[in-house]
């Protein structure tokens, strides 16, 4: 126990001295030097170099080795693979991108490990150095089918064999995460939620969708789908019927980036892109910029784009907000982002007329990769509870 709280106090302040890990810990001098010893031998501390400002010699400064481990992460869309690995102290350290536009299903696994092998070479590592390995895609793998659910835009993932074949490609434990969860999990240990233990993120890229954390941790339900609001029946739309084939919902239909488009033509914006691949970029970049432009318009049409968009987006939050009554609500994802304050403004106000509570809200901190960030962390939390337990 002594070992792990001086890690975690490491990690956390960076590089301490003997006399300060001691005070941190409340251990006496000698304990606190048998302790250091104890990691030093392990391999999972290093001496950086001493303390200077202060009269007389300075004192060694000791950190986590960094090269103790190394975990990697991958963020899946229909568009291309994300890669990213980090060293045991969330240090990034290397990074590749790799695009499959239309790729087909026998593609996946070799999708997959040119994607990780690019990030570990970009690392200096070998891939049987990664510890651990965290994978976000959209839906969720139902644990009693193995098969990847709420996710049809995402060709190839979907046969029952993927995961036995992935696990005998890669030679570390692979962990397999709903994207918008990895985003919470990097709110939660990085950003807008931190310190808080129930929380829903409301993500809005391609897809609409929500992560719900309660009590601390993650709730995925029984097939993994828990937080597919996108799937969510609302008012303001007509009833969507089939909706895993549709692979849209109510919710998605009325505040997902493709309404945005259509918001913004009902309101009398003229020119307003198509959101097709090409030079205006996917819905969700169209979108974001629609947005963009609202949020710094003043009175007009984009004004009215972005008080329709905000009440779209309410009106779905006010359903988790009364079965959930979460502390906080964390708004995500590039269409909602590029609306900033003005947009977070005008949906707390339409929240608090249609919901029984009043969480706070507030937009997410994680802007850099989140699901990517996200992956890292969640591999991170395994592996260092692997890694640093000296008890064995």
């Amino acid at each position: 126990m002594n070992d792990r709280a001086a890690l975690d106090l490491l990690l956390e302040h960076g590089p301490l001295s003997r006399t300060r890990i001691g005070t941190l810990t409340g251990l006496s001098k000698p304990t606190a030097s048998q302790l250091l010893a104890r990691l030093e031998a392990a391999g999972l501390v290093v001496a950086t170099g001493v303390t200077e400002g202060r009269p007389g010699p300075g004192a060694r400064l000791y950190a986590v080795n960094p090269r103790a481990a190394y975990v990697a992460g991958l963020d899946v869309t229909p568009r291309r693979v994300r890669a990213a690995v980090a060293d045991v102290t969330g240090t990034v350290v290397g990074e590749f991108g790799l695009a499959t536009p239309g790729k087909a299903a026998g593609d996946v696994v070799r999708q997959v490990t040119d994607a990780l092998d690019g990030a570990v070479k970009a690392a200096g590592i070998t891939r049987g150095e990664v510890h651990r390995l965290v994978i976000g895609t959209p839906g969720a793998f139902d644990p009693s089918t193995g098969r990847l659910r709420y996710a049809a835009h995402l060709p190839g993932w979907h046969s029952p064999a993927l995961l036995d074949e992935l696990a005998a490609a890669l030679p570390m434990p692979v962990g397999y995460e709903n994207d918008v969860n990895l985003v919470a999990v990097a709110e939660q240990r990085l950003g807008a939620a931190r310190g808080h233990r129930d929380f829903v993120l409301l993500w809005n890229e391609e897809g609409l969708g929500a992560a719900l954390v309660l009590g601390g941790r993650l709730h995925r339900g029984f097939t993994g789908g828990a937080g597919e609001v996108g799937f969510l029946p609302v008012p303001g739309t007509p009833l969507v019927r089939q909706v895993t084939r549709a692979n849209s919902g109510g919710f998605q239909e009325l505040a997902g980036a493709r309404a945005v488009a259509r918001l913004a033509r009902e309101c009398g914006i003229e020119d307003v892109p198509s959101g097709r691949r090409g030079e205006h970029g996917t819905h969700a970049e169209v979108a974001a910029e629609l947005v963009r432009r609202a949020a710094h318009a003043g009175p007009g049409p984009y004004a009215r784009l972005l008080d329709a968009f905000a009440t779209g987006l309410a009106t779905g939050l006010a359903a988790l907000v009364s079965v959930l009554d979460p502390e906080l609500v964390v708004l995500s994802g590039q269409v909602i982002t590029a609306g900033g304050e003005p947009l977070r403004e005008r949906v707390a106000a339409e929240l608090a007329e249609l919901a029984p509570s009043r969480p706070r809200l507030v937009t997410g901190g994680v802007r850099q990769d989140p699901v990517l960030r996200g992956a890292l962390e969640s591999a991170l939390a395994a592996t260092r509870d692997d890694v640093f337990d000296t008890s064995r």
